[in-house]
């Protein structure tokens, strides 16, 4: 299978504008299809956005979104495969933006797949950002029942400091990394939203000679994440905070943990099922196979920066959030080879000296969690 033309769309963002530097670098024609959503690039994105700066006349770029017929029939011509990016990724928001969500991220993809089944393209691959919020709560292994996957948290257990995930019948439970057999039951919109368009995708496209190739990601992070978007991104979230000298507000108990993956790992995998047909209509996790806890992630950007500010453990909690997630990553080994190069130590220091070199944003954090509160999803 050659694949030369390549069609990103959502590339002007983090993972995106990422992809494609490293496919231009590499010989391949990029086409990127993107709104310059302000939630992630600011005002004046055509001036201000490093993003958008970062791959303006490297690539053919498109300035349309997906839920529109025309920019998606202008973008495909010529393509012969579609890295498919372009979706709203805040789990918070998901909750009490679900309009938004369904219309960009599943009506999207569904315009997309409308298309190559009646249209006349030359698309042979289509890979989709999925993402590791599709499992809801990691896997576990219980000493009386085995494997099992515990439903969401309620606020009976969380009211009282009891932050841990349960199952009925069960003791306490042992987390395990979680692998692509695992139950999937998201606990959020965006995760309904992306669990559809990973099935979609997978469905539709091997019906019409296309291979499909979804990637669950875990927490990506690394310099050129957007510090302006207060709805995503904990590094992020975080930075900006410390660089406006506020207190942290950590979650919960601080132990609530997540499988952090530096950005040229994630670009590196995903180039992995671009090329090789072993990925073809398969799906892979993509992290580190390492947990890390909130509250470490809080200290060691605090020490990375060398700015002390108040870090509170509250309490507080987001109903939907999950207890805990981390890849097994045996599957994208074996199919692809896959290894992350990247340890959460020289990543995050990567990542503090490139938030080092910014300007210091607006810190929004705050809004973000007003709107929650305001809706009852914030405790």
């Amino acid at each position: 299978m050659l694949i030369k033309n390549v069609l990103i769309t959502g590339g002007a963002g983090f993972i995106g504008s990422n992809l494609a530097l490293k496919l231009v670098s590499k010989g391949y024609t990029v086409t990127v299809l993107d709104n310059l959503s302000p939630q992630i690039h600011g005002d004046n994105p055509q001036i201000t956005s490093p993003l958008y700066l970062s791959i303006k006349d490297k690539v053919n770029f498109i300035y349309g979104t997906v839920t529109n017929k025309d920019d998606w029939e202008k973008a495909l011509k010529g393509q012969d495969a579609i890295v498919h990016y372009a979706a709203e990724t805040g789990t918070g928001q998901s909750m009490y933006e679900v309009e938004k969500y369904v219309d960009v991220n599943i009506n999207g993809t569904a315009l997309m797949l409308n298309l190559l089944v009646n249209g006349d393209y030359t698309v042979k691959k289509v890979v989709v950002a999925s993402s590791r919020s599709i499992y809801g709560e990691g896997k576990y292994l219980s000493k009386e029942l085995g494997a099992v996957y515990p439903t969401q948290r309620t606020a009976e257990f969380m009211d009282n400091g009891d932050f841990e995930a349960k199952y009925p019948n069960s003791s306490e439970l042992i987390l395990v990394g979680t692998d692509e057999e695992s139950k999937i039951h998201p606990s959020s919109v965006y995760g309904i939203t992306k669990q559809n368009q990973e099935q979609m995708v997978l469905t539709v496209c091997p019906t019409i000679g296309i291979a499909g190739v979804a990637f669950r990601y875990q927490n990506v992070y690394g310099p050129g994440q957007s510090l302006k978007n207060p709805y995503t991104g904990i590094l992020s979230i975080f930075s900006t905070q410390i660089k406006n000298g506020n207190a942290i507000n950590i979650f919960e108990d601080g132990k609530e943990s997540r499988d952090f993956v530096y950005i040229d790992d994630v670009v590196d995998a995903t180039i992995l099922g671009l090329e090789k047909e072993e990925a073809n209509n398969q799906v892979f996790n993509v992290g580190t196979g390492v947990a890390i806890d909130v509250l470490t992630v809080a200290n060691e950007l605090v020490k990375n920066y060398g700015i002390e500010v108040p870090i509170r453990v509250s309490g507080n909690y987001r109903l939907g959030d999950i207890r805990h997630n981390y890849a097994d990553l045996t599957k994208i080994n074996k199919f692809l080879g896959f290894q992350p190069e990247v340890s959460f130590e020289q990543g995050l220091k990567k990542f503090a000296d490139w938030v080092n070199t910014q300007e210091v944003q607006e810190d929004k954090y705050q809004k973000s969690i007003d709107e929650m509160k305001a809706k009852g999803l914030y405790k």
